[in-house]
């Protein structure tokens, strides 16, 4: 009895929490103007042009530029984060428990969530702060700097170091083991101790080795699963046609209703949508703080993309290769299973072996990215400790702890948590107006002819003494 209630208090807790990312992302939508709509060409030219990497801070040192990680590569590693296992096996399931239609709400949902990627990623720009030559930020520091609230800073810190830094880095490093057994049948173990040590090399690096290999990890992965998804489209693109087909049908279709599974259709692709862009939960900010540019707004469109490139993008080819090949419809067919037999069925026996290099790729870069965000959120625990007393060595330390713990870890350890996300959807609602007028000053200047707008901090100046960076030494 108490297994149940438990279970349904989780179920209930997890209702909840969709209902305010979604009704944050229509909040957003509506208070910026659809602006993840009519900013997409300036996203694409943000990424695409170097200008985006002016010298913001750089002061007497005139190598400053390349000591600070770059808009791409902020990108990269919030990606490298987003594209994970969820983007192979997370697609299939969502499509094996709702059918087709859940493609349809998946798509709707990283409409809205670009929305809310964009005001928490303005956000950690603003609120971020100098380390070590480069810049460190994220959900922590604007509860403690916007809000004022240490206690809920450090319980968000907290939470997200647990969930991404430990959690779901072994979720994401059994699903390596697993996919490598079952296609090669290699050592789960001696795959374990590959991972570990390579991740090692790479986090110990820090932000700027994480950001290089993510910047050059995440375009070959992402642009070689698309070109797979396209080869397998264009073989049979008369089926195309049919497969939109069953994707609206299925979001709205009379049989998902008269079958009693419309609400199981719209609520997974809600899910798959919602967590695997990870709009609103607070984790790409971390990535998106570290950037050098010179107005906020640049990186929130930027993030704004990368849920548009994680969900409409990577998943969409998924959910493609899945439905050309029919499979869905088998039962027995599930998660990567289900993705493994559909690519299988579609380029032959070496279907099976490309998952479990894509699984490799995606898992790894979400492995070295989530542990960027759990240093970070410890990296703001220790300094809000400075009571204690801590030396750079002590928390010098206690970060190489942190790096073996999570990097060393090949098993699955824990449940996911979600309550750092409600606490960084408080924040960003309460905080969300400085996004705004952020995003109206941006555009104002583009207005003006301002190829690359530039923000002061005297721009807004009930927070200039709580804003770390944007003086005028830029």
């Amino acid at each position: 009895m108490n297994e149940l209630i438990t279970h349904l208090n989780d179920a209930i807790w997890g209702y909840v929490l969709i209902a305010a990312l979604v009704l944050c992302g229509l909040w957003f939508t509506w208070k910026t103007k659809g602006v993840q709509f009519r900013m997409i060409g300036e996203m694409f030219r943000l990424l695409g042009d170097s200008g985006n990497t002016q010298p913001q801070e750089s002061g007497p040192d005139p190598n400053a530029q390349q000591k600070h990680i770059s808009s791409f590569q902020a990108f990269a590693v919030s990606l490298a984060s987003r594209v994970g296992t969820g983007n192979l096996a997370g697609v299939a399931t969502a499509i094996a428990i709702g059918g087709p239609g859940a493609v349809f709400w998946m798509w709707l949902m990283a409409l809205l969530g670009a929305a809310t990627a964009f005001v928490e990623s303005t956000l950690a720009q603003l609120f971020k702060q100098k380390h070590n030559e480069s810049f460190i930020g994220g959900p922590a520091y604007y509860i403690y700097k916007g809000l004022h609230s240490k206690w809920l800073a450090c319980v968000f810190a907290v939470l997200i170091t647990l969930t991404f830094g430990f959690s779901n880095t072994s979720i994401q490093a059994n699903t390596i083991c697993s996919a490598m057994n079952e296609a090669f049948g290699w050592n789960p173990l001696v795959v374990g101790i590959v991972i570990a040590v390579l991740a090692l090399l790479i986090v110990f690096g820090g932000i700027r080795r994480i950001a290089q290999v993510s910047s050059v990890l995440v375009p070959i992965m992402a642009v070689g699963y698309v070109l797979v998804a396209v080869i397998v489209v264009v073989m049979n693109i008369r089926l195309v046609p049919h497969v939109l087909k069953v994707i609206v049908e299925g979001a709205f279709g009379i049989q998902q209703v008269a079958g009693g599974i419309f609400g199981a259709t719209i609520m997974a692709g809600i899910k798959r949508g919602l967590f695997s862009n990870e709009a609103g939960e607070g984790s790409a900010p971390n990535a998106a703080a570290t950037a050098h540019v010179s107005h906020p707004v640049k990186q929130g469109l930027i993030q704004a993309l990368g849920v548009f490139t994680d969900t409409l993008l990577v998943c969409s080819c998924t959910a493609f290769i899945i439905l050309i090949s029919g499979l869905y419809a088998r039962p027995e067919l599930n998660g990567i299973a289900l993705t493994q037999a559909a690519m299988q069925s579609e380029i032959g026996a070496f279907g099976p072996t490309l998952i479990a290099i894509a699984v490799f790729l995606f898992a790894f870069s979400t492995i070295i990215g989530n542990n960027y965000y759990g240093e970070v959120n410890i990296r703001f625990m220790l300094d809000s400790a400075k009571n204690a007393k801590l030396s750079t060595f002590n928390s010098q330390l206690i970060i190489t702890l942190y790096r073996l713990m999570s990097c060393g870890l090949v098993v699955l350890f824990g449940a996911k948590a979600s309550l750092q996300t409600a606490c960084n959807l408080f924040a960003i609602v309460a905080l969300g107006k400085y996004a705004f007028r952020l995003l109206d000053d941006y555009v104002a200047q583009k207005k003006r002819g301002i190829r690359e707008p530039v923000f002061h901090k005297r721009d807004l100046p009930e927070l200039e003494n709580e804003i770390d960076c944007w003086g005028d030494e830029q």
